[in-house]
């Protein structure tokens, strides 16, 4: 048996490993040509010192209290060269991936399977990769713009697990990528996939859990709901999904969909222009009254434009609400930046 451990390195690139039965992370990885912070590799020095909150693993007891306490080990902390998963896990560690040995970003190839305007705003584009990407829900990549080289950063809106991608791409009139995908792609190009990046991913669901989802800040979303419909979800799950006029609103089929076969999981949709017709209209804070806030205790997830961005944390500090966790990801749709906050 073997299992899959996600290193989430401090610069947001995340490396997918396999970790054999009573294999431990350091050696795991450094049989996937990952050099993960060592020196002992005995449990004394301390310097493989990482966190892992989702999954089960066993630490033992052959390391001394100098190289990890018992409160940091209360705290989710571990010594990657005495954890031995027993699941699935995701586990942080404190250093670049740049600064371990082929631990940097990885370029993978694909190819152009579909191109579809979906609206006269958005733009759905589907890769099929070469190899396997290994990613969270929520994480994004860096697609290279064929015939340039320059990038732009895109959210999977797919399942992870799967050599087939799909993206959800604002169209920005003149925009890189926008003018590629709408003039000259056509199924078979060939396009280079960086990643997978961002601490913008969902985390186990132990407590409620609201989505707040702008424009194509959408897609990271759907990625998180297709591994909620593989897993299975007991807390109540709420997505406000806000855009600014009626064409820009998209997916909602597939919103619709995860709705029926979620259990706990409902969504709403909100237009902000007052020429539309949507029975609910305004911005996403507008329409809260209903979210499972729960007095706090709920994880908040939140994607979108900076503006919408700026207006929900506003709203909480105004409400005097801290939620137990917020995790946030500006986008600005004609760039490629992508800025990632974990509250």
């Amino acid at each position: 048996m073997s299992y899959n451990i996600a290193l989430n390195f401090e610069d947001g690139v995340t490396r997918m490993i396999t970790c054999n039965e009573g294999e431990t992370v350091l050696d795991a990885a450094y049989r996937a040509q990952i050099n993960l912070p060592m020196d002992c590799s005995d449990g004394v020095c301390g310097t493989c010192k990482g966190a892992c909150h989702q999954g089960d693993f066993d630490l033992g007891d052959e390391y001394i209290d100098e190289a990890l306490s018992d409160e940091e080990a209360g705290q989710g902390m571990v010594l990657t060269c005495q954890m031995v998963p027993s699941s699935d896990c995701v586990v942080e560690i404190p250093a670049a991936a740049s600064l371990c040995s082929k631990g940097g970003n990885q370029a993978v190839s694909g190819t152009v399977a579909e191109v579809n305007l979906i609206s006269s705003t958005a733009i759905e584009l589907r890769i099929t990769a070469d190899t396997d990407i290994g990613f969270l829900p929520g994480q994004y990549v860096n697609i290279q713009v064929p015939g340039t080289e320059e990038t732009r950063a895109y959210s999977f809106s797919s399942r992870p697990g799967s050599r087939e991608l799909s993206f959800l791409i604002r169209n920005v009139p003149g925009g890189l990528m926008s003018s590629w995908l709408v003039g000259k792609a056509k199924t078979g190009d060939q396009v280079t996939i960086t990643g997978p990046m961002g601490v913008f991913y969902l985390r186990p669901v132990q407590r409620p859990v609201l989505m707040l989802a702008g424009g194509t800040g959408l897609a990271p979303f759907l990625a998180m709901l297709e591994s909620l419909r593989e897993k299975g979800c007991d807390q109540p799950t709420h997505l406000i999904y806000g855009v600014t006029s009626d064409e820009d609103l998209v997916c909602v089929d597939a919103l619709e969909q995860f709705e029926a076969e979620i259990e706990n999981f409902t969504f709403k949709t909100v237009v902000a222009s007052d020429e539309s017709n949507h029975p609910l209209k305004g911005y996403v804070t507008n329409h809260m009254d209903d979210a499972p806030i729960n007095g706090g205790d709920v994880d908040v997830y939140l994607c979108g434009p900076p503006p919408m961005v700026d207006a929900v944390l506003g709203y909480f500090r105004e409400q005097g609400i801290e939620p137990n966790s917020f995790h946030y990801e500006k986008f600005n749709p004609s760039v490629s930046a992508v800025e990632e906050k974990v509250a």
